[in-house]
């Protein structure tokens, strides 16, 4: 395992400033290509079908020339979608990247896509809808059948309930609905899309101490780990907003989640601990008073975490199948936001989308209500993401060499001419 810096910016800190180079202009390429791709039609983006053959891992090696940055790019990509670059379309990363707000927006903890959490826990939201809606709510109840052969859509659970209504809405993940059986049955399109679309992998672990040591040593939590040997890749300080229950929030990622499921939970405990006393030198991590995990990878009713990722090839094909309705039954979900895909706010997009489709058929709004935006919150808004000269202007390491090796020739030519006396000295 290698040493621990401080991380300041967005990048590991370097000291070579070709390394560096290639740093900023990864992060400026992605941003400049994700210009171009339509938020709610990345299929449609002028060198769609080009990006969307490509990997995440052939971009990353056309972009990056140091093993420092494709390194980067890498976990990059792992700590955002929970899957590995080769897995990944380009075109679709890069879309995800954008509708996000860009590179330094989804990747950042100030003012970025981890900034807030709620207080209490976001399970509020539904637990208070619950209560409202009294006795409607029905859980544990998996569905196996939807049948809209007739006037009404009936609904049919694994525990043999039936429930009637006018529409259906399905907010699981694609794949899952492959565990349902419909009357009449699912468009050609649609059942291919869901059979190739996969969920990523993570492992999430909560590790709480008797106090945050970390904040005692100027640290914040946050830890970007680059060690292939190390469980975790990325962590974030998890204490209560009033200083208690001190915990870090780590994450095993795609390939490590992979390789780790077969320890027990005491073994993985045991070595995201020492990873921690390791990365911050101190003692006081190997302490910790009470550990939780969660494998989302082996959660019957997600298949994994955070949102499915679409492989080289599937957008341009099937993505504009995404959020088509078939018959009475309407798609939402995450992953068919076109802002904040992936995450709980683009599952809240997706919700209103669709119940709005709904209120369309119906004849209650009109079709161009139906994308109706949500006015910015003005309690937590999104300030400006501003880049530097230097970050807009620098060359990227290849175009730093082109201009060494035009302008090396220029000067020893210049040199040779002053030195026979072809240019007049002062």
């Amino acid at each position: 395992m290698g040493k621990s810096y401080p991380l300041y910016g967005l990048f590991p800190t370097v000291w070579n400033p070709l390394v560096y180079l290639d740093y900023n202009n990864l992060w400026r390429k992605m941003d400049e290509m994700g210009k171009e791709i339509p938020a709610e039609a990345p299929w449609d983006a002028p060198h769609a079908a080009e990006w969307d053959k490509m990997t995440m891992k052939e971009l990353i090696s056309k972009i990056c020339w140091t093993k420092a940055a494709r390194d980067f790019a890498t976990l990059f990509v792992n700590v955002n979608v929970t899957s590995e670059p080769h897995e990944v379309s380009a075109l679709w990363f890069l879309w995800y990247v954008k509708q996000c707000g860009g590179t330094t927006r989804i990747f950042s903890v100030t003012n970025g896509g981890q900034e807030r959490k709620f207080v209490g826990g976001s399970g509020q939201i539904t637990e208070k809808i619950m209560q409202r809606l009294g006795g409607r709510v029905k859980l544990e109840r998996p569905v196996v059948h939807i049948d809209q052969s007739g006037e009404n859509v009936i609904v049919q659970t694994l525990n043999h309930e039936k429930y009637e209504g006018k529409y259906v809405i399905s907010a699981i993940p694609p794949g899952l609905t492959t565990k349902i059986h419909f009357n009449p049955e699912l468009p050609t399109k649609r059942n291919q899309l869901i059979q190739r679309l996969p969920m990523g992998s993570v492992i999430k672990c909560m590790v709480y101490y008797k106090e945050a040591f970390w904040r005692k040593m100027d640290y914040c939590g946050s830890m970007v780990i680059e060690d292939e040997e190390a469980p975790i890749s990325i962590t974030l300080d998890d204490t209560k907003p009033d200083g208690s229950v001190p915990a870090i929030m780590g994450f095993i990622l795609t390939r490590k989640a992979f390789k780790l499921v077969h320890l027990s939970k005491e073994e993985r405990k045991k070595k995201i601990c020492e990873l921690y006393a390791k990365v911050l030198g101190s003692e006081e991590a190997l302490h910790p008073v009470h550990y939780e995990e969660k494998n989302w990878s082996a959660e019957q009713y997600s298949g994994g975490c955070y949102t499915v990722y679409f492989p080289p090839g599937i957008m341009t094909q099937y993505g504009r199948i995404i959020r088509e309705s078939f018959g009475r039954i309407y798609f939402a979900g995450t992953e068919t936001a076109t802002q904040w895909s992936g995450y709980m706010e683009g599952a809240v997009q997706a919700g209103e989308r669709a119940a709005r489709e709904i209120l369309c058929k119906m004849g209650k709004i009109s079709e161009s209500e139906i994308w109706k935006s949500e006015p910015e919150s003005k309690d937590v808004p999104a300030l400006p993401i501003t880049t530097t000269f230097w970050e807009r202007n620098l060359p990227s390491l290849p175009g730093l060499l082109m201009l060494v090796g035009v302008f090396t020739p220029m000067a020893a030519l210049g040199l040779f001419a002053y030195k026979k006396g072809l240019l007049f000295r002062n």
